[in-house]
């Protein structure tokens, strides 16, 4: 049967089963009706957006295919969050990525929606190697100060990784370690390891703090994250310092 005896429905089908090089497409080219030629530049659109998040991603993976030539396997991504907030913890982690990971608009979780974060990160922790999370709260926090806090749940988040890392890529932040490391700034933009460390870091304290908006009501933080938004400033007028909030940290320890 002719491309033109097909109906819109039928060639829309074949044209979404086809591979984007399948001679067929060049045959449907050759049929004039509006429908089939409006169903090709759509084809031809979905192409050359995958084309395109391909090469994005190839260039996130830059750092892990020079770490991979030097005979390097598991390469541990690590990334924070949570160091600037008035309330809360510090979270780290560390993924481990397979070789032949592709995740399509992957990038620094505070680019991404919070709906997309979710669902990259149910992606990421299907398809990890391996994923570690280290968790420091606010007591030690202001025991130890936030850069220090910093450093514990990045070493944390490697000790709860279940395949030992030959090779660390971490985000800003040095950290000593029997590994062989790279710091490098803005990380989470950069290499692929560290912005899947940085979806599952956020999600998990995102999530938390959404907990702790039950236990606390009245500071927002299922909103703001404990970042001093204005909600939250005005529940610590309002409602005091509750056990989650950092007492070094200004204006909190203004309150007490």
């Amino acid at each position: 049967m002719a491309a033109g005896q097909k109906t819109i429905r039928e060639i829309k089908e074949i044209i979404q089963s086809s591979s984007d090089l399948d001679p067929i497409l060049e045959e449907f080219k050759k049929d004039e009706r509006i429908g089939v030629q409006k169903l090709l530049k759509q084809c031809e659109q979905a192409h050359l957006k995958r084309v395109k998040e391909r090469e994005e991603f190839n260039v996130l993976t830059k750092y892990e295919q020079e770490i991979r030539k030097e005979g390097y396997s598991y390469i541990a991504g690590i990334d924070e969050v949570g160091r600037g907030p008035l309330a809360g913890p510090v979270v780290a982690a560390a993924v481990i990525l397979p070789e032949d990971f592709y995740l399509p608009g992957l990038n620094d979780s505070k680019k991404l929606s919070e709906a997309r974060r979710e669902e990259f990160y149910e992606y990421i922790k299907e398809h990890a190697t391996s994923i570690g999370v280290g968790m420091i709260h606010a007591d030690e926090i202001d025991s130890i100060n936030i850069f220090e806090a910093t450093k514990k749940a990045m070493y944390e988040a490697l000790n709860n990784l279940e395949v030992m890392p030959e090779y660390l890529l971490i985000d800003a932040m040095k950290i000593h370690s029997p590994f062989p490391s790279q710091s490098i700034i803005k990380g989470d933009s950069k290499s692929i390891s560290i912005a899947a460390a940085s979806i599952i870091a956020k999600v998990t304290r995102d999530r938390l703090m959404k907990e702790y908006a039950g236990t606390f009501p009245g500071y927002s933080f299922e909103k703001n994250a404990g970042y001093g938004t204005k909600d939250h400033l005005s529940g610590l007028e309002k409602f005091g310092v509750t056990p989650i909030h950092r007492k070094s940290f200004a204006p909190v320890k203004d309150l007490l």
